[in-house]
């Protein structure tokens, strides 16, 4: 789920899932590339849990680099 810039201090921000669907302590890296209304990619982030219990689940904010008025 994104977030408006207005929440996120002018950057491109998204609300990401990160669920241990596992049977063991797992851990997580997620690439979160951010689009614009045509689908070209404007943006990048990246959001991470380590070693997280089986059935955990959180919901860390990935932020992009380039603060609002930047392409």
């Amino acid at each position: 789920m994104s977030l408006s810039r207005n929440q996120s201090g002018g950057v491109l921000a998204a609300l990401v899932t990160i669920a241990n669907k596992t049977n063991q302590k797992s851990s997580y890296a997620m690439r979160v590339d951010f689009a614009d209304s045509a689908g070209k990619a404007v943006d990048t982030g990246f959001v991470g849990a380590g070693k997280r219990e089986p059935g955990h689940k959180e919901e860390p904010v990935a932020f992009g680099g380039q603060p609002q008025g930047i392409p």
